[in-house]
């Protein structure tokens, strides 16, 4: 795009995603760094004059964020996208299908109860899902308060039909298409089926520059989990891909469209996609041509992390000294990166000087093993994450094991070690699928008898993605009474025989419906009457379950099945 072009035909905007506000806003260290973040994004667009902001989703933390991180949220929208500056993009869609949704389904700044300055337009995200009674999320109050337009939001389910918001500068016309996060799996099914269809504009229909919005897995984590580039229509001309944190900024050419990927100006986890620099862009957009100008963020919290094997390193292997040998040795390499972490410092005021700093550490001998929590004690005062700064890993050993015990506890503890920060946000989904793996594939003996491998999963998910820390003792007593209605329900003579056999028979029949195992576990989590849980520092991100919410209570009455002999295994 040539540079003597009109300003008044280049639309500005600037794009951002996952910000999770409100993440571990209780530890007094890290509390402030989201929100530190957010309104150097926010005075960045005020300085740079944008026309608007486009946010990817995961704006908060939590579905249920404090109330004093909606205040903080609140305030800084209000201080910086509100004011007299003109808006001069006119909004030429349909606003009352583009927000629905909404109880006013009227872009901000055409209200003239308001006074927008930069309006905002944002998809949700796994994080900040509409979850509970009313399938209400955060975005929505923000909506209704009128700093927000939420866009891309879906009640139904079976098919999706996204109506572009349609926007003029001048001589130059911006079509935004929104999805915001579906489950993989089921948003899988729809492309597959053929149930997403993205309505183009009737007139003039090359003249648009289009942009799509997504919140989903970009990284192929298994056939139904992401959302392969080649299923979306090859008319885009840019996807800004949420969900993802690796900040990859720079427009990347897949043969069809570019796809920028903001990634998250918030480590949430520490692991590689984490651990580079981040940036915002500034789309300018004339006519079909886009040129984007990156600009790194200065309030970010340096971040270094490292790798070592102790096989490899140079150790006094002295008996019963191994221990203390191998503490001073990564002592050096914690200095060392502390160090390096001073690079990454940009003299801005509100950037944390306190470095988060990672050092994996690979194991092979028992004796080379420590206490990491007690090692980080020593920096208390000199890194963000003394508890956490060390991640052991028993160096793996390959290992026969028989089929009917395919997933032991050692599978699992070897999981855990090696994988957790390798996956980083994807970590609640491989957990989901370990669970349903061990429970499923190993064998007679881990079969479970009550419990369904589906809610169960879910409940772990939950578990570690949003630290609900209930959620596991909830489904628990939920598919209890469950149970225990079905056999009642059946009227059956009270004998442990025939008990037993109905509650397989009952495992069989959950067994078919999988998919209606998982809507049920969903809608027992979403709509408990329970306090929720503020501020996990420890929460890593992943996929969330959204829900169709259809009628499914713990009163089930299963079609006749075949009765099988006692302790039978399920097809």
């Amino acid at each position: 795009m040539d540079s003597d072009q009109n300003p008044d035909n280049v639309f500005n905007v600037l794009v951002a995603s996952d910000i999770h506000l409100g993440y571990g806003e209780k530890d007094p260290i890290r509390g402030d760094d989201s929100f530190n973040t957010f309104e150097e994004i926010l005075q960045l667009a005020n300085q740079k004059e944008v026309d608007l902001i486009l946010l990817g989703g995961d704006l908060f933390h939590d579905n249920k964020p404090s109330p004093q991180c909606i205040h903080r949220c609140l305030t800084l929208l209000r201080r910086y996208c509100m004011g007299d500056r003109p808006v001069t993009v006119e909004f030429l869609s349909d606003q009352a299908e583009n927000f629905q949704h909404c109880m006013h389904p009227v872009v901000n700044y055409e209200d003239p109860n308001l006074n927008i300055s930069i309006p905002v337009y944002s998809i949700h995200g796994n994080h900040d899902d509409p979850s509970g009674f009313g399938r209400i999320a955060t975005l929505d109050l923000l909506s209704a308060s009128g700093l927000i337009n939420y866009f891309g939001k879906w009640t139904d389910l079976t098919q999706i039909q996204i109506s572009p918001l349609l926007l003029q500068k001048g001589s130059s016309r911006l079509a935004i298409y929104g999805l915001s996060y579906i489950k993989d799996e089921r948003l899988s099914r729809l492309f597959r089926d053929k149930k997403v269809i993205m309505l183009r504009p009737k007139e003039c229909e090359d003249e648009w520059f289009n942009i799509l919005m997504v919140h989903q897995n970009r990284v192929m984590r298994g056939p139904n989990n992401h959302l392969p580039e080649s299923a979306i229509d090859k008319f885009m001309d840019l996807v800004i891909w949420g969900h993802e944190h690796e900040c990859r900024v720079d427009p990347e050419w897949n043969g069809e469209f570019h796809v920028i990927q903001p990634g998250s100006p918030v480590a949430t986890s520490l692991c590689d996609g984490e651990a580079v620099e981040k940036f915002v862009t500034i789309l300018k957009i004339q006519k079909r041509e886009f040129f984007p100008e990156k600009i790194k963020l200065k309030t970010v919290r340096p971040f270094v992390m490292d790798s070592l094997n102790l096989s490899n390193c140079t150790l006094n292997r002295t008996d019963g000294l191994l221990s203390e040998e191998v503490q001073l040795y990564l002592t050096e390499r914690v200095e060392d990166l502390i160090r390096r972490s001073q690079d990454k410092l940009t003299g801005h005021r509100k950037q944390p000087t306190l470095p988060l700093i990672r050092l994996r550490v690979t194991y092979s001998e028992e004796l080379e093993y420590f206490n990491p929590i007690r090692f980080g004690q020593q920096f208390t005062d000199r890194v963000a994450n003394p508890t956490d700064m060390i991640l052991l890993k028993r160096e793996r050993k390959e290992k026969k094991v028989k089929t009917e015990d395919l997933l032991d506890r050692d599978a699992i503890k070897n999981v855990i070690d090696n994988e957790e920060e390798m996956l980083g946000e994807e970590w609640g989904s491989r957990a989901e699928t370990v669970v349903e793996r061990y429970f499923t594939e190993g064998g007679e003996s881990k079969q479970l008898k009550v419990l369904s491998v589906r809610g169960l999963a879910e409940a772990v998910k939950r578990f570690i993605d949003k630290g609900d820390n209930d959620a596991i003792a909830d489904i628990t007593s939920h598919q209890i009474k469950k149970t225990m209605k079905y056999i009642q329900d059946k009227n059956i003579v009270a004998d442990a025989d025939t008990v037993t056999e109905e509650i397989e028979n009952f495992r069989l029949y959950r067994l078919q419906r999988s998919e209606e195992e998982t809507k049920d576990a969903e809608i027992v989590l979403d709509n408990r009457k329970r306090a929720p849980t503020y501020g996990n520092p420890d929460a890593t991100i992943s996929s969330d379950s959204d829900s169709d919410h259809s009628a499914i209570n713990g009163s089930v009455q299963p079609a006749a099945v075949q009765s099988t002999s006692r302790g039978g295994r399920g097809a």
